[in-house]
């Protein structure tokens, strides 16, 4: 599987990733760099097809990756798998906005559906 390193150790960068996953589902979107909102992308589409599965074991891998956070990881399998139950992917959106002032880096808005 190809991923970007986003020039971040392996620990950090899966805290960056299950952070900005949290806040997608949080929130319904995220201010990022567009780097990183294609990695998150990937993994807020996995954790709402965790959801659609709805077994105790995705659950358990849900929680997993999002740090013990129940109350994300409901809001998953309650509120999002019913939402999406007839979409068969491609839960998120990426919107570009503007290059940043500091490093001219592209930011986008990753956002679901």
């Amino acid at each position: 599987m190809k991923y970007r390193k986003l020039g971040r150790e392996t620990r950090i960068r899966r805290s960056i990733l299950a952070s900005l996953t949290k806040d997608v589902i949080i929130n319904g979107y995220v201010v990022t760099t567009e780097a990183r909102a294609k990695e998150v992308r990937k993994f807020v589409d996995r954790m709402i097809t965790y959801g659609k599965d709805g077994s105790l074991v995705s659950r358990r891998k849900a929680l997993a990756f999002l740090h013990n956070d129940s109350e994300v990881v409901s809001k998953v399998f309650d509120e999002l798998a019913k939402k999406y139950e007839t979409r068969d992917g491609g839960y998120t959106r990426i919107i570009k906005l503007k290059e940043r002032r500091g490093d001219d880096a592209l930011e986008v808005r990753l956002e679901l559906v």
